[in-house]
């Protein structure tokens, strides 16, 4: 365990520009991801963003939001800063701390009753995901599906062909 590197584990990979809406919040200590955390379900309900997303695909970018940012302020410290950025077909969390040589590493062999599964379920929940060190800071950050991208492909297979030019109405 100790031969390998954190970045195998989780890469290290720039945070990838997304266009959307963007929105910021400061975490000061773990009782406001609670209060962030509801004031992001009252965004994404919204329904200009509803509408463009999945309930499933909502309570999965909630889940992630908590993980990511529990884990920025037991383990980054400092100023913790979030930016979420609902894009088209997917959003974008971004999870800021003050411990740039500190990146993440998911557990590896522990009992999943102990904790410390959360960089676990964030990897399979996103499209991709990974760390960036910046001078005094590291992002861990995680783009998740919308939902209602992947359901408009797999609706594709089954939508009828389009009538052909010669059909008439009588």
């Amino acid at each position: 365990m100790a031969d390998q590197p954190a970045q195998q584990a989780w890469p290290s990979a720039p945070v990838p520009s997304v266009p959307g809406d963007v929105w910021h919040w400061q975490l000061e200590a773990m009782h406001v991801v609670s209060r962030v955390r509801s004031d992001l379900r009252a965004r994404i309900a919204h329904p200009s963003v509803a509408s463009g997303s999945t309930e499933d695909a909502r309570d999965g970018l909630l889940l992630v939001f908590e993980e990511l940012a529990s884990n920025a302020l037991r383990h980054g410290g400092g100023d913790v800063r979030a930016v979420v950025v609902a894009g088209p077909g997917a959003w974008l969390l971004d999870l800021s701390d003050e411990a740039p040589d500190r990146p993440p590493v998911p557990a590896v062999d522990r009992d999943p009753a102990l904790g410390g599964m959360g960089l676990h379920l964030v990897s399979q929940l996103s499209i991709s995901y990974g760390w960036e060190r910046r001078p005094g800071r590291k992002h861990v950050w995680a783009r998740l599906p919308s939902g209602r991208a992947e359901q408009a492909e797999s609706q594709r297979d089954w939508l009828p062909e389009p009538r052909s030019g010669d059909y008439r109405r009588d």
